[in-house]
């Protein structure tokens, strides 16, 4: 397998630590509020990522933090903790707030039929791991103490721009919007493992340590996290490209200090989901998540499709056309598998190791899953029998996870069960769809939701395609 290295900016052949094991960590969410589309894009890739890891072979053993603590509103360690935000918004507890988002995180991870990592560890379970790990780093000369917080030391380092090729002028106050002075700081590029002084009056979350009572850092934590449950070697490390730096970079400054030799083999990073108006945010425009999706009548897996489409290291926009467009093609693909008979023939070994090789070239070279969806419709047209086609296609689905022979199943039932005639219930809600059509096109958007909201509350749910709206109940 070849995957693009974004620490070597190069396309490197995928050879672990451990012969047939893999160690892999996946940075986890801020768990304050929901997860926007343009978050999950990246754990749809992750989970892709895992899947054919082992789907080649591999024994692996995936791990994910939770940040429930010490994520500042500025990646340059000054604003708001997220947390603090997130529970002042709505009345709550810190822990409340993490306990609402984390169920709220994992419930839209099954309906995009991403695996639960094997490892979730909140990061507030591992506060003794965080002390541990600073006092090392203060040991060994790679950080310090000023203004009452624990600072690492960056100019103990040969490189830290592993990433980018910065100069030490980028991080100047007032070229980039996210970095603030600190006047603690010795080095404009340091960053903070512990805070003693709380810069907020009502911080919730705080705990005894050598240098006074605090918190952690967001940074320590995946390096902590991930060196209790993969060992002093990772293998690949995953994260949105927004993660790079400064908290990758700086995950791997303190990682290599506090370990002595190098930690990570591979860095595998997502590009952005963006809009129109640029990178999707929770601050800006509408706050699209998979519920949201689905108010609007869209299946989640069409929009796991919909990322499928793309590769993981081109940004890709996000529109409701370009949604409707996959939504069609899930719905038609779901339809083409439906018509297959599992008794048609015996399986065709040829035919399965014919395409196989090419599903794996597909993935293999840098997961391009563009190339594995196609993969699915080279089998449909494939010349073979009907078994060997749906063998092929569940095969190739433990990766791509669009749940096809579950879906083909359920559409069939539902074609099976569908009335013969047109009663005078469905002429009303073929005229309320249409009425709806209409408003899209006039850009009504509130009638449009409006008639919608109807058609939900009556059981039926609208699926818009290039081909018009279709409903369901």
């Amino acid at each position: 397998m070849y995957l693009y290295n974004s620490a070597t900016r190069k396309k490197e052949e995928f050879v672990p630590h451990t012969p047939g094991k893999v160690a892999m960590y996946t940075c986890g969410p801020t768990v304050y509020h929901f997860a926007h589309i343009g978050n999950l894009r990246t754990y749809i890739m992750e989970d892709v990522l895992e899947k054919y890891l082992r789907y080649v072979g591999y024994d692996v053993k995936r791990v994910m933090n939770i940040t429930d603590v010490g994520h500042l509103s500025s990646d340059a360690d000054t604003g708001e903790d997220k947390m603090l935000k997130g529970a002042k918004r709505e009345h709550k507890t810190v822990m409340e707030i993490a306990k609402f988002y984390t169920d709220a995180f994992f419930s839209d991870c099954d309906k995009l039929a991403i695996k639960r990592p094997d490892v979730i560890e909140p990061a507030t379970n591992c506060i003794d791991e965080f002390i541990t790990m600073v006092q090392g780093l203060l040991d060994k000369g790679y950080a310090y103490i000023a203004g009452g917080n624990v600072y690492f030391d960056t100019s103990k380092l040969d490189h830290y721009y592993v990433f980018n090729n910065f100069d030490a002028e980028d991080l100047a106050i007032g070229v980039r919007d996210s970095v603030s002075e600190d006047e603690n700081k010795r080095n404009k590029t340091d960053f903070v493992l512990w805070f003693t002084k709380s810069k907020f009056e009502d911080q919730e979350l705080k705990w005894d340590s050598p240098w006074g009572v605090g918190y952690p850092g967001w940074h320590i934590e995946c390096s902590a996290i991930s060196i209790k449950h993969n060992g002093e070697y990772l293998d690949i490390h995953c994260g949105g490209i927004d993660n790079a730096f400064p908290h990758h970079t700086n995950e791997i400054a303190q990682s290599e200090a506090y370990l002595g030799h190098p930690w990570c083999k591979f860095w595998f990073h997502v590009l952005h989901l963006n809009t129109s108006n640029g990178k999707m945010s929770k601050s800006k425009g509408e706050f699209l998540t998979v519920s949201l999706l689905e108010e609007k009548g869209y299946d989640p897996l069409a929009y796991r499709l919909f990322c499928l489409q793309s590769h993981y290291r081109k940004a890709q926009e996000f529109s409701y056309e370009a949604l409707d467009n996959a939504s069609a093609v899930f719905t038609k693909l779901i339809a083409r598998i439906a018509s297959l008979n599992e008794n048609d023939g015996d399986l065709d070994e040829a035919v399965i190791a014919k395409y196989k090789q090419q599903f794996t070239d597909a993935l293999g070279n840098d997961l391009n899953t563009s190339l594995g969806v196609t993969c699915l419709y080279d089998v449909l047209k494939a010349d073979t029998n009907d078994k060997t086609k749906l063998y092929l296609l569940a095969d190739f689905d433990r990766v791509l996870s669009l749940n096809l022979l579950e879906e083909a199943k359920a559409y069939r039932e539902k074609q099976n069960t569908a009335p013969a005639a047109e009663s005078e219930e469905d002429k009303e809600i073929d005229a309320l769809v249409a009425q709806r059509t209409q408003a899209r096109k006039e850009k009504n958007w509130a009638e449009a939701d409006r008639i919608r909201d109807e058609l939900n509350a009556r059981g039926i749910t609208v699926v818009d395609t290039p081909n018009g709206a279709t409903w369901h109940r």
